[in-house]
């Protein structure tokens, strides 16, 4: 999806586009979905082989409260929490496991952030069995069960990546309540577009609230609160329309924690830093 996270601050309030402005979006869609063709083409693989067609936009964000479609300033602890977090998609220094995000070490990508648009397997599948919903994300292969009705909620001290799931019908809208987190995740990153370069962190404190309202036989709309008092001073909502697509396959996510991608950015950060420190030397 080509909507961005935070609104650009050009669109003020206005959360959908005009009409002129959707002819401009629809070039810019056909030209980034052209490009698939264009590279094979001319024998070659780049960004039209990695990323997924995106559709239309009409919304000028995902975000749609606070009205400006901007995630709302972080508390003081808050900034402290995402400083020490840090991100490596502009880290230089790489020595230990520690200076990778979740996502990189294929752990997780954490809530709300899962559940976000992002450039390829954006595939979330939900299945439904008595007494209980699953929520299988792509990425990452993670699977969030759900039990619905009157199940008590786990106990605080307990903590999980990505919280503990109470769902509830309120008519045909689906309402999932999770809290229990761990505070070990970021809120947001880079790949989904419109998000802060460095990653918003979590505390343990974090609650979101989710809705999955029907609207035809092929389309819901999904909304997000989150809501988080230790590291954020107001809460947000975004709401995304999702479309059904029974064609769509989930194939395996061969991301795993023994990934050696993380060991070799050690190593090679590490020989890179020694090479640098001998060059200095007289």
């Amino acid at each position: 999806m080509s909507v961005p996270l935070q609104r650009p601050p050009e669109y003020g309030e206005r959360l959908y586009f005009t009409e002129e402005e959707l002819a401009k979006q629809r070039e810019i869609v056909e030209a980034q979905n052209r490009r698939y063709a264009e590279e094979r083409a001319e024998g070659r693989i780049s960004m039209g082989h990695w990323v997924e067609d995106t559709e239309l936009p009409t919304q000028t964000s995902l975000i749609v409260d606070p009205p400006n479609g901007q995630l709302p300033p972080q508390t003081d602890l808050g900034k402290q929490m995402s400083a020490a977090l840090g991100s490596d998609w502009n880290r230089e220094v790489f020595d230990s496991v520690d200076d990778f995000s979740t996502w990189s070490r294929c752990i997780t990508r954490g809530l709300p952030n899962g559940m976000m648009p992002n450039p390829y397997n954006n595939g979330i599948q939900i299945v439904q069995a008595p007494g209980y919903v699953v929520i299988n994300m792509e990425m990452v292969h993670e699977a969030r069960i759900v039990p619905l009705g009157d199940m008590p909620p786990l106990d605080e001290e307990v903590k999980q990546w990505l919280g503990a799931s109470r769902g509830r019908w309120e008519g045909n809208v689906l309402v999932v309540e999770t809290r229990n987190f761990n505070g070990r995740t970021s809120m947001t990153d880079v790949p989904t577009r419109g998000s802060p370069v460095d990653p918003r962190a979590s505390s343990t404190a974090m609650t979101i609230v989710e809705r999955f309202e029907r609207t035809g036989e092929d389309s819901l709309i999904y909304t997000i609160t989150v809501s988080d008092p230790v590291t954020q001073t107001a809460d947000w909502t975004v709401r995304v329309p999702w479309k059904r697509d029974d064609s769509y396959q989930l194939y395996e996510y061969a991301c795993h924690e023994d990934n050696r991608a993380v060991r070799d950015f050690i190593t090679s950060s590490r020989a890179r830093r020694a090479q640098e420190a001998a060059a200095q030397q007289p």
